[in-house]
């Protein structure tokens, strides 16, 4: 049987076939290193956010969150500084209407990617003012942020244009004063400060700044059951606490609602 010759070029489209093929493979190879590398960088950056301490402080906080019997239900929300959304999942659950706004990129996509929700993008430190190109809501999440802005009195004042009550939970320091007490955060942390300061005001200085801006303002009669929320802000074991955390509820409306009091207590109550 006859065999046909080789054509012109054959070969060289051989080698050439082979070629391709092989940097297809090393294509191949490096885009799974590369999202192989992804994940380990996504597990290192949100290893504060996905460990047991911090989702155990979650559940205290939200659980103490739902034990003070505010009608939250079907309500619209902006949620301030919303991380990964560990906090986003219990106004879904409620049928709110939410918006979710973070200040780093990276949560911010994680958090959509997460729950499939629209999240905005905006330094709450240094243009807090931007909320209001969102229009009003009915509550104003705002836990864990306050005490990583370096300006909080500014925050505080655009927020209370936003929103008709506004529940915050923050860091705070011990002591009768009027003092913000700023501090150094590590900004390459994702849970901390955007640009490296922050602050840990004391209950009184929140006090007195919601009290400027709100004709209602409340403190919870309860705090969560969890070591940084104190229950005896006289005793010596809150002067040496490293974190310490207190609720405050704030409002253009009054509020009947006997777990909330009208003056800082000295004392309180785990839920």
């Amino acid at each position: 049987m006859a065999t046909m010759a080789a054509k012109p070029g054959d070969a060289e489209k051989a080698d050439d076939s082979g070629v391709v093929w092989l940097l297809k493979t090393v294509a191949g190879q490096l885009g799974i290193w590369k999202r192989e590398l992804v994940v380990l960088r996504d597990r290192k950056i949100y290893a504060d956010f996905f460990s047991p301490a911090y989702q155990r402080h979650n559940i205290s906080r939200l659980q103490h969150l739902e034990s003070l019997g505010l009608d939250l239900a079907r309500k619209s929300v902006l949620e301030l500084g919303a991380g990964i959304g560990d906090h986003s999942l219990f106004y879904l659950y409620r049928n709110c209407r939410l918006l979710a706004v973070e200040g780093r990129a990276g949560l911010a996509k994680k958090l959509s990617e997460r729950l499939g929700i629209d999240v905005k993008i905006v330094d709450l430190d240094r243009e807090p003012e931007r909320l209001e190109q969102f229009g009003r809501f009915d509550f104003v999440h705002c836990y864990g942020l306050l005490y990583h802005l370096s300006d909080p009195a500014r925050f505080l004042s655009t927020v209370s244009r936003v929103g008709d009550c506004l529940l915050l939970e923050t860091c705070v320091s011990f002591g009768s004063e009027l003092n913000l007490n700023k501090c150094r955060e590590p900004s390459s942390i994702p849970s901390q400060a955007l640009h490296g300061e922050g602050c840990r005001p004391t209950r009184e200085r929140i006090f007195d700044q919601l009290k400027l801006h709100y004709q209602h303002v409340y403190v919870t009669r309860t705090q969560p059951r969890h070591p940084e929320f104190p229950t005896d802000w006289t005793g010596p074991e809150c002067k040496g606490a490293p974190l310490k955390r207190a609720v405050f509820v704030a409002s253009h409306s009054p509020i009947c609602n006997a777990n909330l009091v009208t003056e800082l207590p000295q004392k309180q109550a785990w839920w």
